[in-house]
């Protein structure tokens, strides 16, 4: 009976998910956008409806399965092979962008959650982050304002640094494995990583695909120090043990990325892994498109756009540093 209350709500995220997979084919645009946008041009769906049950159950537990799926995208294999001083640039320009996000959303009047999701969304994966990140934090009152303004943001301005870092690595005349790392170890979403590597060379390409996907093997890592965090500092603040339960989804993408490093995994299996984690993020992020209320959304002002561009300034300058003073 509870299966059926949700049904009505997971079949409008889907085939509003599957309408953004068409325009963002149609028109090379990123599909979390669309998907984002039609959610919200969606959302009276949401108030006094029988969609609102499965909509829920779409921003949540389908966001955790898409998650999870991700584990097969990475093997450990893909960290050892970029080198320990590569790693470890990663983990710095990563943790640094994370900070100066909470610092300037305390400055500017934002709860410093706001800067952990977007400093996350920056420095590791973009709108998977985002969803990640949003998923292990407690129930507040912008939460979902939060999470959109960030989606919107980091898709935007990775988009920009598809078109606009190629151009920079060439006029600096970065060698394959340069280029390669400027650009997977700065540019927000993996897709846009593929572009902007492979319009420059196969090497490029290779290389910086490479580095993007060290760059979501540190998801989990930050995910899970940003959860303990919250069990050990704002949990006990309230004086409660644990406000925020361990997610499950977690453990499964850990454990999926070791079965994928460990185990020959068919291509045709990863593949479909992919291609349903990839439709599961985005079934997820129209629920939440689907949850928005706009009124709070066009209050919110610059701010945010702020924060996420100087986020994004900062990783740029600080990798493209290493790399010309290395």
């Amino acid at each position: 009976m509870k299966i059926k209350t949700k049904l009505p709500g997971i079949g409008i995220a889907v085939i509003t998910g599957l309408a953004a997979l068409f325009l963002s084919e149609h028109y090379n645009a990123p599909a979390m956008l669309f998907a984002l946008l039609l959610g919200i041009a969606m959302s009276f769906l949401y108030l006094e409806s029988p969609c609102k049950e499965g909509i829920e159950f779409s921003s949540s537990t389908i966001l955790r399965v898409g998650i999870a799926l991700l584990g097969l995208r990475i093997a450990l294999n893909d960290l050892l092979s970029l080198g320990w001083q590569t790693i470890g640039l990663l983990i710095v320009a990563i943790s640094t962008t994370i900070l100066i996000g909470m610092y300037l959303a305390k400055k500017l009047g934002f709860n410093k959650r706001f800067g952990a999701l977007t400093g996350g969304s920056v420095a590791i994966c973009g709108a998977s982050a985002a969803m990640a990140i949003t998923a292990i934090m407690p129930e507040y009152k912008d939460k979902e304002r939060d999470t959109l303004v960030t989606v919107i943001g980091v898709t935007s301005l990775s988009t920009i640094a598809m078109i606009a870092y190629p151009i920079i690595a060439t006029y600096l005349r970065l060698d394959s494995d340069q280029a390669g790392l400027f650009l997977g170890g700065t540019i927000h979403d993996v897709a846009q990583v593929v572009g902007a590597g492979y319009s420059l060379s196969e090497e490029t390409g290779n290389t910086s695909t490479l580095v993007k996907l060290v760059r979501v093997s540190l998801l989990m890592p930050v995910v899970l120090c940003m959860l303990f965090f919250i069990k050990r500092f704002c949990d006990s603040a309230k004086g409660t043990s644990s406000n925020t339960p361990f997610p499950v989804f977690l453990i499964a993408f850990v454990v999926l990325m070791l079965i994928n490093s460990f185990i020959d995994i068919p291509p045709v299996i990863t593949e479909a892994a992919t291609t349903i984690s990839r439709f599961a993020l985005i079934t997820a992020i129209t629920a939440i498109g689907m949850k928005s209320n706009l009124a709070k959304l066009s209050s919110i002002g610059p701010r945010p756009i702020f924060i996420m561009l100087f986020e994004t300034l900062w990783i740029a300058l600080f990798i493209l540093g290493t790399i010309l003073l290395g």
